[in-house]
Formats: C-alpha cells, sequence, structure tokens
C-alpha cells in the first residue's frame, strides 16, 4: 500500500448507513490492543474555537516540556494535519504502516467502521507508539456519541463556545447542543467550559454536578484586549499581561483565555506547567485558516467560519480590524448551514464575491437570493443577486442569477500559500 491507496481507504466509508454510537470504536480499538489505554487526554468539544483552543493547549504544553499529542479535524492542506506530536505531522510513511495494521482489523468487523472512526484509530496508534505525555483531542461532532468519547475520565475536559450548527444530528436547541457537548463530562474529571449562553450554561453545569465533575467558567471579566493588527493581537488574563497572540481573530484572545483557564486546572491536578510556558505556548502558536493572513500587501485573508456563531466572529474581526473597508469574498458554503443567515452578515461588508463550489457531495448550490433592501420588504437586508464574471467573479447589484464555478484558480482554495 502506498500514501495514495492510504487515503482512499481512510475516506472510502462514510457516515451514510451507520448508526451514531461508540461500539464499532471500541470494538476496533480492542482489536488493535487498546492503545488509548496508554494515553492521557484533554478533551476538547464545542461549536467554534475548539480547533483553536485545542492548538494553543497543545503549544503551552509543548513548551512546558511535555511531549503532546494533537488529534484534529478538518485538514487545511494534507491529511497528516489531523494528527500532529509536538507539532509534527505523522509521516507519510507511518500513516501507511498504521492503515495497513488497522484495515484488516476493520474489514473483519460486521458493522464497517466509518471514516472518522479509523481515523481515530489511527491516531491513537499513533500517539501511544510516540508515547506522548498528553494528547489533546478534538471532538469531531458533538460529544456523548463522538468516537474520541471512547477515551477513560480525561485529565481536563473543555468546552468551548456554543452555538447553533449540526442541529439534524445534535438537535434544535442550544440546551440540546450542550447537552450533546456535555457527553464528554467524565465523573471526577475537571471540566472547563467557556460559558456565555445561559441557556446552554444551565446543562453543563448540570452535567457536571451529576458527574461530581469539578466545573470552572472562564472568567471573561478579566480579558483585556489591549491592541490588535495584522501581526499579532495583544492581551492581558488573569495575571498574565502584555501576550501577544499571533492568531489574529478578535475572537482569539476569548479562546486563550479559555486554554489558560484549562492549563490553570491542570496545573492544580499536578502538571508542571509555569506561566512562562503559558506565554510562550501562546506566542508560538500556529493554525492555519482561521483569520489567517496569508498575504500583507495586499491583504489576503483565509478563514474557515463554517456557520453562523462563527461568521459573526469573523465579520467583528473584519469590522475591527478594517473599519469601514469593504471586501472582496472567496465563498463556498456547505448546503446543511445556515446560508441566508451567514450571507446576511457577509453582505454589508461586501464589495465583489467569488463563488466556487466546495470539495463535497453536498455542495451549496448558488441561487439567485431575495433582495430584500426595498423599503417596506420584510427580513434582513440582503443586496440584489450577484451576476458571474469571470472566473466566478460577481460584482452586487447586477439583475443576473448566480452560478457555480466547478474550479477556481485561487492559491487558497488550492491549499497553496501566497508569500509576503
Amino acid at each position: 500500500m502506498n500514501y495514495e491507496e492510504a487515503l482512499n481507504y481512510i475516506h472510502a466509508v462514510q457516515w451514510a448507513g451507520h448508526k451514531p454510537g461508540l461500539t464499532r470504536t471500541r470494538t476496533l480499538l480492542a482489536a488493535l490492543g487498546n492503545p488509548h489505554e496508554q494515553l492521557r487526554f484533554i478533551h476538547v468539544a464545542g461549536t467554534n474555537g475548539k480547533g483553536s483552543t485545542a492548538a494553543m493547549l497543545a503549544s503551552c504544553l509543548q513548551a512546558a516540556g511535555y511531549r503532546v499529542g494533537l488529534y484534529t479535524s478538518p485538514f487545511i492542506n494534507r491529511f497528516n494535519e489531523r494528527i500532529q506530536v509536538n507539532g509534527q505531522q505523522i509521516p507519510d510513511e507511518a500513516l501507511v504502516r498504521l492503515v495497513e495494521r488497522v484495515k484488516p482489523a476493520a474489514d473483519a468487523m460486521t458493522d464497517i467502521p466509518t471514516e472518522f472512526e479509523i481515523i481515530t484509530a489511527l491516531g491513537m496508534l499513533w500517539f501511544a507508539e510516540t508515547k506522548c505525555d498528553v494528547v489533546v483531542l478534538e471532538v469531531g461532532l458533538g460529544g456523548t456519541l463522538d468516537s474520541t468519547n471512547v477515551i477513560d475520565p480525561p485529565e481536563c475536559a473543555v468546552i468551548t463556545a456554543l452555538g447553533m450548527d449540526h442541529v439534524k444530528e445534535l438537535g434544535p436547541t442550544l440546551a440540546d447542543i450542550a447537552s450533546a457537548k456535555a457527553g464528554i463530562i467524565k465523573p471526577g474529571s475537571p471540566v472547563v467550559s467557556y460559558g456565555g449562553v445561559p441557556e446552554a450554561d444551565a446543562v453543563i453545569a448540570r452535567a457536571a454536578a451529576e458527574r461530581h465533575a469539578p466545573l470552572t467558567v472562564v472568567d471573561l471579566s478579566r480579558l483585556t484586549i489591549e491592541d490588535g493588527d495584522l501581526d499579532a493581537v495583544t492581551f492581558d488574563f488573569d495575571g498574565l499581561n502584555g501576550i501577544r497572540l499571533p492568531l489574529i481573530g478578535s475572537y482569539q484572545p476569548r479562546n486563550a483565555a479559555t486554554a489558560i483557564t484549562a492549563l490553570r486546572v491542570l496545573r492544580s491536578r499536578g502538571w508542571n506547567i509555569p506561566d512562562s510556558a503559558i506565554r510562550a505556548g501562546l506566542e508560538q502558536v500556529r493554525w492555519p485558516g482561521r483569520f489567517e493572513l496569508l498575504r500583507h500587501s495586499p491583504v489576503f485573508l483565509l478563514d474557515g467560519s463554517h456557520n453562523a456563531h462563527g461568521m459573526r466572529a469573523t465579520v467583528q474581526s473584519l469590522r475591527d480590524r478594517f473599519p469601514g473597508q469593504k471586501f472582496v469574498f472567496l465563498l463556498s458554503i456547505m448546503a446543511d448551514k445556515d446560508v441566508d443567515e451567514m450571507l446576511a452578515l457577509l453582505l454589508p461588508l461586501a464589495g465583489q464575491f467569488v463563488t466556487v463550489a466546495a470539495h463535497t457531495p453536498a455542495p451549496c448550490p448558488l441561487r439567485r437570493w431575495p433582495n430584500r433592501s426595498a423599503p417596506g420588504a420584510a427580513g434582513p437586508s440582503l443586496l440584489p443577486p450577484l451576476k458571474p464574471v469571470w472566473p466566478g467573479r460577481s460584482p452586487l447589484g447586477a439583475p443576473a442569477p448566480c452560478a457555480r464555478w466547478v474550479r477556481s484558480t485561487s492559491p487558497a482554495m488550492c491549499g497553496k500559500r501566497l508569500q509576503n
């Protein structure tokens, strides 16, 4: 098996026809010797910010001298990004070798594992093989029934900002979504919650109390954002002053406050994490695709906001960094997202759109958007439909309907980086 064949095998099995649950993951891991039982974890769930928070946690723990595994999804450039140890992606040859080990065990199962379950098994094998001191484990979807939730009580469970997303799978209310995320709370294991949404906070507090899990809610009143530019945002939090965070989204200091709170909880449990390591880890952290600056002049940003909750944060970051400016957006939205609300947030900032189809079985078909900007029109104020021009560039206000564009020449869309 070569690298491409290994990836083809991983991606071959999708969720369709599979019942949610942990049985497949447990069965597969048992056949592989239960590698996860050799590891300690920080388990991270949430609607938005969980990837950034996980990256910050891993960076700080590495700065403290620990060997740190990081398991995240999705990837930006290469699949290997999803499984890292001390910031290094799993090597191609190791991935192929582990796929060759997982495949016979998975193929022997009556209920074939899904793609994410296979990837979870691969991650557990690699983290055990490389003898990680701790693994920062990001939930894929929800929490209760996510395949990462097979682990024993973690060193800490972290629940980042919550909002409406994946309602088909998790439920139609914030309470439903919080209940799914709270599924990662284990008996006696401390939990750190971003907080700020009373309906969700009540669910998390109840779950923590039922499982006798000490709960710490991030005290964002102790956060002060000092300054921000296109290279870093400077903030103070709870005695750590003047931290220059290279993740420049306006929301990132709040994610950093969540990470700092979790790290201090870990320190209270005996982990050696001095403030100097927290500072170094935050000032060195890298996390692509989250309000990421690809080029200074002209400014080119890449952002993976994938729901209305995240889009609000992106829009606020654009307003903070570029007050009063209009933007050209290269945009692709999945069909299961709240497209109308996401566009309503973006359109006031838009000068032009470049529309592309997502590389997914269910891309959002671009369509004529209703013009609700007329006086007395109901609903949010939207601009008129877009008219396609080469190569999918669409000036606002034109009378023609949108079109789908299967390909884009944008370096961001083909996974390359522009040079500053």
